[in-house]
């Protein structure tokens, strides 16, 4: 298929061109700057103006689209320039791709969207949370992002075209794992070594090259699963050298009887749904990956 990726130049976008590509795709990628990878076609194109996004999604006329384009945290920007980018990028993309027969459009999400990190308090239904956990979001970049959600859900519901949402992690490229800054500053070995650091995100994380997978795979089955779906895209560990079970109520509001079930090296989140409805798993741990 021909694959048109948002925000290829990002830390995830970079291996979603190369993992796409070497699954046979020809890959495409539009972005404020150039990716790194000059291998691949690419226009520089603001989509959150609507003309632009339908000339892009015109020039290529791709396939299938991956959707990975947005203010890619909290607090990066003012929170209404941030809710504004991220929404009406999920639209534009998602209204161009519709009105253009594009077949396939998968949109990146956040696992923000639960809601945790709230300074008000949050507490989970239930550990690990998984895709039926309800939503609370409360910042303007997770509203941001279950805005995006809600928008997928409503352009499923027309029944042409295959529209999905997926939420990675907190995403380390190949190079995190030999030191390079994370986002957020500090290193992937600094997350460990101070938990407070990786508490903040519930300890999750993903290998930019199993999302990348994981996307390849979601790009050739969108339409073999019901449509609409959303997916939690994690590591199959947490980002720590103690059991969650002790780190979550030591810092974060969790309480202990919450996260008394995550024994061991498990997350705080279930990537079980990728597995049971594309055969999805990731295959890189920290303890693998760090040098």
């Amino acid at each position: 298929m021909r694959v048109l990726v948002t925000g290829g130049s990002g830390r995830l976008g970079r291996d979603v061109l190369r993992g796409l590509s070497e699954r046979g795709h020809e890959v495409c990628c539009a972005d404020a700057a150039p990716p790194r990878d000059a291998d691949f076609p690419f226009l520089p194109a603001d989509l959150a103006d609507a003309g632009e996004c339908y000339s892009v999604l015109a020039h290529f006329r791709p396939d299938a689209v991956v959707h990975l384009a947005a203010v890619p945290a909290p607090f990066q920007r003012s929170d209404v320039a941030t809710f504004e980018t991220n929404s009406r990028l999920a639209f534009n993309l998602c209204q161009a791709a519709f009105d253009l027969g594009v077949g396939t459009v998968l949109i990146a999400s956040s696992p923000t969207v639960v809601g945790y990190g709230n300074p008000a308090g949050w507490q989970p239904s239930y550990l690990p949370l998984d895709e039926n956990h309800p939503i609370r979001p409360w910042n303007s970049y997770s509203v941001s992002k279950a805005a995006a959600e809600q928008v997928v859900q409503g352009f499923a519901s027309r029944g042409h075209g295959a529209f999905h949402a997926f939420r990675p992690c907190f995403v380390v490229a190949e190079d995190d794992w030999n030191g390079a800054p994370v986002q957020g500053g500090g290193t992937i070995r600094d997350r460990l070594e101070r938990p407070e650091s990786a508490a903040v995100s519930l300890f999750n994380y993903v290998d930019a090259r199993d999302a990348a997978d994981f996307a390849g795979l979601l790009v050739e089955r969108a339409h073999t699963v019901p449509n609409g779906q959303t997916f939690f895209v994690g590591a199959d560990d947490a980002l720590a050298d103690a059991p969650l079970s002790e780190l979550l109520p030591r810092y974060t509001e969790i309480s202990e009887e919450a996260a008394a079930g995550l024994d061991g090296s498990s997350p705080a989140f279930s990537s079980r749904k990728a597995q049971d409805l594309l055969g999805w798993r990731p295959r890189r741990s920290w303890r693998t990956e760090l040098g």
